[in-house]
């Protein structure tokens, strides 16, 4: 039996030993109280981070819906000018069918006058016939069909110019035909009235008169040809300038789209790369929030656990100090009683401290190993 005892008491840890772990049980809680103290500040770090996160968020989604006004507003530029597009691209349609409308006038006119110039070569023809009978008369026909010839071949000209002038053209043809009835006429009387030179003479120089007006028309009117002529080059040129500057345009809009595409892109990555890092926060918050719960259970626990072995030690030092002072006056029962109780006292105090070893030490060292390694 004494053998067992004293085998019992060699594995139960001393007073030293209990002393060690509860020292090293405040390191720890050392350890763990500065743990904690650095991650909260590694949370108040983050915290910041997600404040200043949160407010490039926000500017970003500003610059977006900038960059989305911007869109909207190019967007209905191009419209605009896709409407002014097809607008001149209409407009240029009316004009190459006014064009062609005219040259197809043109041509009729050409036809025309070379029927006229026919019909003149048949009169020349019949005037030669009559040159024995009105050799005056024959020179002053010679002289208007040479006019008249000229005349054609300004007309000819004239037409093919005047692109744009269909009143003009119809006045012309008009007159045309006045002249072609008048030359008839004017055939008919010389024919009949060849002695009649005089009158032929004053009609001659009837149509001379009529003819320089003829000129001045004809080149009032090719002046006028030619002012319309420069007008539709410059109208060309600009349309081709506004084809250009359009196709500048869609070229932009199309850039800026693509770099709009491109911070578009770039913005979810950052929120997706945010989301992350909140979610990270959010984990270590709470893995912080745990150890902190820990840490109080940890605290509360020594608190207990001192004043679990405040109350038998107080004890214990009461009864050594009466039995120090009363060494000499208490019998060896009195003492052996004291000492009983003491022993007790005392070995009730340590089976507590053994059984609280045993049960909370590893979890108190593994929530150390746990705060040092994060």
């Amino acid at each position: 039996m004494v053998k067992k005892k004293t085998a019992m008491n060699h594995n139960k840890p001393t007073y030293e030993e209990l002393e060690d772990q509860i020292a090293e049980l405040k390191k720890q809680n050392e350890l763990i109280n500065i743990n904690a103290h650095f991650q909260n500040k590694e949370i108040e770090k983050r915290a910041d981070e997600l404040i200043i996160a949160d407010k490039e968020l926000a500017y970003q989604e500003v610059e977006k819906e900038k960059r989305a006004d911007e869109l909207v507003i190019a967007d209905k530029e191009l419209s605009f000018q896709t409407q002014e597009k097809e607008k001149r691209a209409d407009e240029l349609i009316i004009a190459n069918k006014e064009l062609a409308f005219q040259n197809r006038e043109k041509e009729k006119r050409a036809d025309e006058l070379i029927m006229a110039n026919k019909e003149l070569a048949y009169q020349n023809e019949e005037k030669e016939k009559r040159a024995k009978e009105l050799i005056i008369a024959n020179k002053e026909l010679l002289y208007q069909n040479e006019e008249k010839e000229k005349r054609a071949a300004e007309l000819i000209i004239a037409n093919k110019e005047l692109a744009f002038q269909n009143r003009e053209k119809e006045k012309r043809a008009d007159e045309l035909t006045m002249a072609n009835k008048e030359l008839a006429y004017q055939n008919e009387e010389k024919e009949n009235r060849a002695k009649e030179l005089i009158i032929a003479n004053k009609e001659l120089l009837y149509q001379n008169e009529e003819k320089e007006k003829r000129a001045a028309e004809l080149i009032i009117a090719n002046k006028e040809l030619a002012y319309q002529n420069r007008e539709k080059e410059k109208r060309a040129d600009e349309l081709i300038i506004a084809n250009k500057e359009l196709l500048y345009q869609n070229e932009e809009k199309e850039k800026r789209a693509a770099e709009l595409i491109i911070a578009n892109k770039e913005l979810a990555f950052q929120n997706e790369e945010k989301e992350k890092r909140a979610s990270e926060l959010i984990s270590t918050n709470k893995e912080l929030n745990r150890l902190l719960g820990l840490n109080s259970d940890k605290d509360r626990f020594i608190t207990i656990l001192a004043h679990d072995l405040r109350s038998p030690f107080s004890s214990i030092l009461g009864y050594l100090d009466l039995l120090v002072e009363n060494i000499r006056i208490y019998d060896i029962d009195k003492i052996e009683e004291q000492i009983k109780i003491v022993r007790h006292s005392a070995r009730n105090t340590f089976n507590l401290l053994e059984d609280l070893i045993n049960m909370d030490i590893d979890p108190i060292r593994q929530i150390t190993i746990r705060t040092t390694k994060n």
